[in-house]
């Protein structure tokens, strides 16, 4: 993949509903434009650097942007988002408007597949193609739980004090190595580095444990992934321990227009070695 070429990126803040999203653009504005949704806790710094050049680099206009209480987005008080998962998912549709795109290839991951599902449900005409990385079909039951191990993580989480940075950052670094395949060898230093460029860029980073809140709402239950009638690639790690292969392979059961790709041996991550392999997915994909 020809990285070599320089792509200038401009970021922008948008407004909406009374907050402001920062926003993140790479590539040229004439190719065809993809939005990156990152899942919980995670601002747009974990879509790496290299990914959205390498999209930029095969013809695509790349947004990321900070979700609310992440990055430099708007932030709110510590256990009161005055927000609703249904506001991700429409914040999405105003980033589109302040960028002047009517439609859009969509990229979510993890909670932000979740959200990107919503988008494709509720606004189906703003979006060309859809790509879940790392996530599960909304509606869908019966399908594999976590691995123990990283339940028996995940509930060390409750005796976190989240008020306190360090003890949070701690979390974080242990809920990555936690997450990461074996398909490579999880790399802590850039973790760590990753993670401490994250904290050092929020104005108020334990703001970002509102999501909890999110991912615990209940959903409409109108909002099935069944009902998805765009194209749908599901990129999916064969050893995720939060959303087991399963997860990725039942959209094609429950999703006529959808298809896996299947990243042997990866986790709930994107990992800098599958960079090439992910994006070169998504490009074929949109390429429709």
């Amino acid at each position: 993949m020809n990285e070599t070429r320089s792509f200038a990126s401009t970021e922008t803040s948008i407004e909406v509903k009374g907050a402001k999203l920062q926003t993140q653009a790479f590539g040229d504005p004439s190719s065809p434009p993809i939005i990156l949704i990152m899942g919980m806790m995670a601002s747009m710094l974990w879509w790496p650097d290299r990914f959205c050049k390498a999209l930029a680099a095969r013809q695509r206009y790349v947004i990321r942007y900070d979700q609310r209480d992440t990055g430099l987005s708007t932030h709110y008080p510590q256990g009161e988002p005055a927000y609703s998962f249904s506001d991700l998912a429409d914040d999405v549709i105003a980033v589109l408007d302040g960028y002047g795109l009517e439609t859009v290839h969509v990229v979510g991951m993890s909670m932000g597949g979740a959200i990107a599902q919503e988008i494709a449900l509720r606004h189906p005409r703003r979006v060309r193609t859809l790509t879940l990385i790392s996530t599960s079909p909304l509606g869908v039951e019966g399908l594999p739980s976590s691995t123990k191990a990283y339940q028996e993580h995940s509930s060390s989480a409750e005796a976190v004090d989240w008020s306190n940075l360090e003890a949070i950052a701690d979390f974080l670094r242990r809920d990555t190595a936690m997450l990461a395949g074996a398909r490579h060898p999880h790399d802590p230093d850039a973790a760590s580095a990753l993670i401490a460029r994250d904290i050092a860029r929020a104005p108020s980073f334990a703001s970002a444990t509102n999501h909890f809140s999110l991912v615990s709402e209940e959903r409409p239950a109108r909002l099935q992934a069944s009902d998805i009638k765009l194209p749908v690639l599901a990129i999916h790690g064969s050893a995720d321990p939060l959303f087991p292969i399963g997860h990725g392979e039942a959209f094609t059961k429950v999703v006529r227009d959808a298809r896996l790709h299947r990243v042997e041996g990866g986790g709930h991550e994107i990992h800098e070695r599958d960079i090439d392999e992910i994006a070169q997915a998504i490009i074929d994909h949109t390429a429709q």
